[in-house]
């Protein structure tokens, strides 16, 4: 019975469904941003704000960062590094977090509850994947 359970709640590789399904969501928007930061970074701050050679520069970090973060968690989901993935996950949520914090000073309110939802469901799929809460040491050397 134990077996059934387990089966159904993990693929293949033993990454779980709903662990795949926000590591593809959760990518796919990075990548999103990302595109959105070096196609037309105006939309990524409000339609007063002007948008010159200095905004252009670090839409392209962050594209860079978003990019960089999207390609790692699919290519560790692809070939099924639960640890490594757990570790990206977790870092794919402080980013989020950090951003919602910055989104809050900055008064982008709009934004900032769904920046929260995906920061706190990245954290919950690295616990999943690492199976101890990320405050303890096995979370990240076990």
């Amino acid at each position: 019975m134990d077996q059934k359970k387990t089966s159904a709640s993990t693929s293949s590789g033993g990454i779980s469904w709903w662990v795949q399904l926000v590591t593809i969501v959760g990518s796919l928007l990075m990548a999103a941003g990302a595109i959105i930061g070096l196609v037309n970074p105006g939309m990524l701050v409000g339609h007063q704000a002007d948008v010159n050679d200095a905004a252009r520069v670090f839409a392209g970090y962050f594209a860079a960062r978003n990019l960089a973060v999207a390609c790692l968690l699919l290519v560790l989901l692809a070939i099924r590094a639960g640890r490594a993935l757990g570790h990206v996950t977790a870092l794919a949520a402080c980013i989020q977090l950090v951003d919602l914090v910055l989104d809050c000073v900055e008064g982008r309110w709009s934004i900032a509850p769904g920046v929260l939802v995906v920061g706190v469901v990245f954290f919950l799929a690295s616990l999943k994947l690492s199976g101890h809460p990320l405050w303890r040491r096995q979370a990240w050397t076990e």
